[in-house]
């Protein structure tokens, strides 16, 4: 393990941008699929409007249900 590697190591730096572009581009496809949960906006984070949106839609099937309270 180093601490701040992505700042001190330049392959953990480019393997980091890699990680959250191609993270992005698969929530950006979610957006599309799900518009419902605003992927877009939230990345999948656990925001206020993101739990609305699953309150009022339930989880969709890329919905974790494992990660606290999950509605059906």
């Amino acid at each position: 393990t180093i601490i701040d590697g992505d700042a001190k190591v330049n392959t953990i730096a480019a393997a980091s941008i890699i990680a959250k572009v191609t993270r992005d581009n698969i929530i950006f496809e979610y957006d599309e699929k799900y518009p419902n949960y605003n992927f877009k906006a939230n990345k999948g984070y656990g925001t206020s409007e993101h739990i609305a949106a699953l309150e009022k839609y339930g989880s969709s099937p890329i919905h974790r249900k494992s990660f606290g309270r999950v509605p059906e």
